[in-house]
């Protein structure tokens, strides 16, 4: 069983979020590559090659930061549900995040509309709090995707500015501690 600070597993009721391993590298290039997951991340199916950066950036922000994504399995099949987790991507990007950790979120597609986001967010919000203490978190969301936007309504972000990323419109949510 993982204790709340323990970055190599978390369970939740239906969940198990643990880092990155290298045998995860096929399930998330077919999630990556899926048009409907993509959608309003990139907008195109990812190659191998970028398949094989984004997992070395997830890593290194583990070995680097101290935090980073999770694997997202459910726990009754074991079968691979997506990624969450917090970065820090120094992105190029208009807005500012002013230090704040950046919170992302992607699941497969036969996952989409089953709670897994809310309940893998929560429980990544709830580790980051343990281990680093009550702080901001942001995330930014491309405006038309509505499932993404309800979820970060739904576990304690709220919108805080409007740019874009990359050429493309995008929206910025903010999570404060608590009482702030």
């Amino acid at each position: 069983m993982s204790t709340p600070l323990d970055p190599s597993s978390i369970d939740t009721e239906r969940l198990t979020l643990r880092r990155p391993r290298l045998e995860d590298f096929e399930e998330a290039l077919a999630m990556w590559g899926d048009p409907e997951v993509t959608r309003y991340i990139t907008g195109k199916a990812a190659t191998r090659e970028e398949m094989w950066s984004r997992l070395l950036r997830y890593v290194g922000h583990w070995e680097l930061m101290g935090y980073g994504f999770w694997v997202v399995r459910e726990k009754s099949t074991g079968r691979f549900a997506g990624e969450v987790g917090l970065a820090d991507f120094r992105r190029d990007i208009e807005l500012s995040f002013d230090g704040a950790k950046e919170m992302g979120w992607v699941l497969s597609s036969a996952f989409h509309g089953k709670g897994f986001a809310t309940e893998a967010i929560t429980a990544a919000l709830k580790w980051v709090e343990g281990r680093f203490g009550p702080e901001r978190v942001v995330c930014i969301i491309d405006p038309a995707n509505e499932p993404s936007r309800k979820v970060a309504l739904k576990v304690g972000f709220r919108e805080c500015a409007r740019g874009s990323y990359k050429g493309s419109p995008t929206v910025m949510y903010e999570r404060l501690p608590s009482g702030k």
